[in-house]
């Protein structure tokens, strides 16, 4: 049984990964998960220099999810590579490490620092507000999408994932922009714009009014988009959003998806992304699948 996966020349043991921001850099999940079991571990968003991240209180539980407005705090590059990347490079995973910033040269810087390490892949987040574009995010503009890709192509030498926004018009659109413009693979969703409000308070429940959710409740739309998106490009699509169980795991594989990224379940359930890549394994022996790769997209 083959359960291995290639993204842009990367080979994965399974298709199981973490998701950027739910996982640190493993150490905390360290002690309930062997990494070497996941197909790679996708580190929380680094910046060029360090970020303090939005005011409390910045996470809300609502109905089948969660509300978070974090704003990425990280120690920034120098740190990250010193304790993050040498933490990670003791493990037999592959290693993405998820980039941000605020101007197309704050990712270059990244992206340029990290280019001499044991980093993988790169995974781009483009939902950061571009400073300079009146804080609009990058993944929210197809011309901002384009530049951003082929400025961090040029720079990179690790294979580019950029992780697409799902608060736009058209995902297909956005997808091809990433692949036209060089980009080795997509990973989609990133968090949807949600709002709660304490009606006893009457005020925001977050500081920040505004969070991304995440969770089982995004999952049908996440799906959806990630369709689309397989059947827009030819590049690997790695799919995340409320994934929680090996069968919404498949979901998105039969939908297209190269590989998955667990994400809010690690919260409530360390074990999570080792309980999702046990549970294909046992999908395939009990449908005798063969190879994984045969589930890909196998829902047209």
């Amino acid at each position: 049984m083959n359960t291995s996966v290639s993204i842009a020349g990367v080979k994965l043991k399974n298709p199981v990964m973490t998701a950027s921001g739910t996982f640190g850099s493993g150490m905390e999940y360290s002690e309930f998960v062997d990494l070497n079991k996941l197909g790679a571990v996708v580190t929380k968003g680094v910046s060029l220099t360090p970020w303090e991240g939005n005011p409390a209180p910045r996470v809300a539980e609502v109905y089948g999810g969660m509300l978070n407005a974090i704003g990425l705090q990280n120690p920034g590059i120098d740190t990250f590579i010193e304790r993050d990347l040498k933490f990670l490079e003791r493990f037999d995973t592959k290693i993405i490490v998820n980039v941000c910033g605020r101007s197309i040269e704050e990712y270059e810087g990244v992206v340029e620092r990290l280019a001499d390490t044991n980093a993988d892949m790169l995974e781009i987040n483009v939902s950061c507000p571009n400073v300079k574009e009146g804080a609009i995010a990058f993944g929210q503009n197809p011309e901002a999408l384009a530049k951003i890709t082929k400025a961090l192509k040029k720079k990179a030498k690790q294979p580019v994932i950029m992780k697409l926004s799902p608060n736009v018009t058209d995902i297909a659109l956005m997808a091809r922009v990433c692949e036209d413009s060089g980009a080795d693979a997509i990973s989609l969703i990133n968090t949807i714009t949600g709002m709660k409000i304490d009606i006893n308070k009457r005020s925001f429940v977050l500081a920040n009014r505004t969070g991304g959710l995440s969770g089982p409740a995004v999952r049908p739309v996440a799906v959806r988009m990630v369709y689309q998106v397989a059947q827009a490009v030819s590049i690997p699509v790695i799919g995340m959003g409320g994934i929680t169980s090996a069968e919404d795991a498949l979901e998105f594989i039969m939908a297209g998806a190269t590989a998955v990224a667990v994400g809010c379940a690690n919260f409530t359930d360390p074990y999570a992304t080792v309980r999702v890549a046990d549970g294909i394994v046992r999908y395939m022996t009990d449908n005798n699948v063969e190879d994984v790769k045969e589930l890909t997209g196998c829902v047209r």
